[in-house]
């Protein structure tokens, strides 16, 4: 048996690690201290061209499926560690078999959850890291992912603008469906209410939970949790004859917990009425760029194609649901894009660009319809937004633009300010 390393990425420097000798005898030297969560197996960090990486001794078939599992979800876009490298064939110096080495990329500024309750938490702290899990839960759920061991110990939390975001950082128990059955997601989710229970208790038996706190019935709400956010993002949704409002706020909704539409489904139920069921997904970063130029030919930032798209769905869904895609995309460049930029007077043109403009006036109308509970005409929308919010804005076109005596040092301190 020799030394193999299967890598995401070719690096000569992994081989060069101590692999003839057990993780837990590595060097001090080598090894970078970092907080660790509880692992079934023996795990190192060490650094790669001076990028820090986890290297966990497991099986051979164990670390290969997971490495190839860890990849998946990266392409995917499901928020986990990535994949570097698989080491097999390791022999220490007595020329006895070691364990395979799954190497991942350790990700910046995440903490174990025990190192989130290290310090004085706050009471809502466990509620806090149980939506983050929840979310990352449904995400994997909602792709085929059945996770078969979920608990706060298989999982990294960042820091998100006081709430946490989840990463997945264990998969080694994980498996790929097409599809998940209701039995598959109902096991998953009782196996994460035993898991998150005791992790709790553990907490509670070292003095690291509040006291107004019980770890039970925190545990067993991951079920509710759960359940509402699935039940959101797979319920169908009704929409009266030409009221697309409905549809717009649900989408909305859907990118504030982190998913994309992969799809819309439009059932008849009568003259008045129609049934419109939203598939959900986490996509790539550009993929809505992407797709909106393919579509339409409109090359604009990535957040402006994804609300493009999401306004370009929502009108397929009402206005050619039967159609092809790519026809009823350039009907919605003509009908709806061109016409609200086509109805900005010329002095205002470069205020913004024309999918900022486009953008804002979706926005100006979501708020106005909000604030006078009523569907609002585009027309009367496009009026109110051109006058109260566009002709009060600087523009932007021209605003970097070196003014005449001015030098460039002081020219890049405007912007920077």
């Amino acid at each position: 048996m020799s030394l193999a390393v299967k890598a995401a990425v070719a690096d000569p420097d992994l081989l060069f690690f101590p692999w003839d000798t057990p993780l837990e005898e590595w060097p001090a030297d080598l090894v970078v201290a970092l907080p660790r969560g509880i692992s079934r197996h023996i795990v190192r960090f060490v650094r790669i061209k001076g990028v820090i990486h986890a290297v966990k001794e497991i099986e051979e078939h164990y670390a290969s499926r997971e490495y190839e599992l860890l990849l998946q979800l990266t392409d995917l876009g499901v928020p986990s560690v990535r994949a570097t490298a698989v080491v097999s064939g390791r022999i220490d110096k007595n020329g006895e078999p070691l364990p395979a080495a799954l190497i991942t990329e350790h990700l910046e500024f995440s903490l174990p959850y025990r190192a989130v309750f290290s310090s004085t938490p706050r009471p809502d702290t466990a509620i806090r890291l149980l939506d983050a899990l929840t979310l990352l839960f449904v995400r994997l759920h909602s792709i085929g992912f059945s996770w078969n061991d979920c608990s706060l110990s298989n999982t990294l939390f960042r820091r998100d603008a006081g709430a946490f975001a989840a990463y997945l950082v264990d998969a080694e128990t994980g498996e790929m469906h097409p599809n998940l059955s209701n039995g598959q997601r109902q096991y998953d989710i009782e196996t994460a209410i035993l898991n998150v229970t005791g992790e709790m208790m553990d907490l509670q038996a070292g003095g690291k939970l509040p006291e107004s706190v019980d770890p039970i019935p925190v545990g067993q709400s991951l079920k509710v949790r759960y359940e509402r956010l699935w039940e959101f993002l797979s319920k169908p949704i009704l929409l009266e004859f030409g009221d697309r409002a409905p549809l717009d706020n649900h989408i909305r909704q859907l990118n504030l917990l982190g998913f994309d539409v992969s799809g819309i489904e439009m059932k008849s139920l009568d003259a008045d009425r129609q049934v419109v069921q939203v598939g959900a997904k986490v996509v790539d970063a550009g993929h809505h760029a992407r797709r909106l130029i393919r579509l339409t030919g409109l090359d604009v930032e990535e957040n402006q194609a994804r609300r493009l798209l999401n306004d370009l769905d929502s009108y397929r869904a009402t206005n050619g649901a039967n159609e092809v895609e790519e026809v009823v995309a350039h009907r919605w460049v003509t009908e709806q894009f061109e016409a609200v930029v086509s109805a900005v007077p010329r002095d205002l043109a470069k205020k913004l660009e024309p999918a900022e403009i486009y953008h804002e006036v979706l926005e100006h109308r979501w708020f106005m319809s909000e604030r006078e509970q009523r569907l609002i005409p585009i027309e009367e929308v496009i009026a109110s937004y051109i006058s109260e919010v566009l002709a009060n804005k600087p523009d932007e076109a021209t605003m970097f633009g070196s003014p005449s005596g001015l030098d460039d040092t002081m020219e890049i301190a405007l912007i920077k300010d």
